[in-house]
């Protein structure tokens, strides 16, 4: 059975190739989707070949509603947008990708169903098919090659859908296992290499070292040190004084 995760349902319109019905429901399931419909496949249903394909998301296959047609893929929905490259001379809304499912993701806390369409491999939905939707998903393509892989389309407006609900985090450290360091460790390598290099003449001419100081301690505060980065480094300090010592 489908999760009970609030979605979209992504619906296939005449899909002309298993292989792309299966790559889609990869792209689905890799964001956490798993509604998908299908409006007369060319090549009939179910089809092994898109099996295959969907490697591990085959459930979503198991699970597609078959319909005969665009009218009866959305009948349940209060909300149907159209996934085009290319501009139809029709009016109606027209959203990026990013924008269409933050609109998705709004209609269907506030209890809607909300159905996305996608066309054909070869030409894309008909202006008979994006008729039937309230809005349009433009995807900001190539304007000299404007074709879009169907299962490329799922996967960008899946990837969007996630962002949607704040799943995605912009940036991360991964830790691997190690702690950022604190304060005073990392003031104490700054008092460390500051006496090594005092010793060593480093800061020179006098009327500079005050200058030459600041900036080494500001320079510290920059770098995102962890533990083992601040020992790391106060070891290689001290392999260079004691080399320096068996040197003279």
């Amino acid at each position: 059975m489908p999760t009970d995760t609030p979605q979209p349902a992504f619906v296939l319109v005449r899909p002309q190739m298993g292989e792309n019905i299966g790559a889609a429901a990869r792209a689905m399931w890799n964001f956490g989707l798993d509604r998908m419909r299908l409006v007369a496949p060319r090549d009939g249903w179910p089809n092994p070949k898109a099996v295959a394909m969907a490697s591990g998301a085959g459930r979503l296959l198991d699970e597609a509603q078959l319909t005969a047609d665009v009218a009866e893929a959305v009948a349940d929905c209060h909300f149907v947008m159209a996934t085009t490259a290319r501009a139809r001379g029709l009016t109606k809304p027209v959203f990026s990708p990013e924008r269409a499912m933050q609109v998705a993701a709004e209609r269907i806390a506030a209890g809607e169903r909300v159905a996305v369409l996608f066309g054909p491999e070869r030409a894309g939905l008909e202006n008979e098919d994006i008729a039937k939707a309230n809005a349009i998903i433009n995807v900001p393509v190539n304007p000299d090659f404007p074709s879009l892989n169907l299962a490329q389309c799922v996967l960008l407006t899946g990837y969007e859908w996630r962002r949607a609900q704040g799943a995605i985090t912009p940036e991360r450290v991964d830790m691997a296992r190690a702690d950022w360091a604190e304060q005073i460790e990392i003031e104490k390598l700054a008092d460390h290499y500051e006496a090594r290099l005092s010793e060593a003449g480093f800061f020179f001419p006098e009327h500079k070292a005050e200058g030459m100081r600041l900036n080494l301690r500001n320079m510290w505060s920059r770098m995102p040190l962890t533990r083992a980065d601040v020992q790391t480094l106060h070891g290689v300090l001290r392999q260079m004084v004691r080399w320096k010592d068996r040197g003279d």
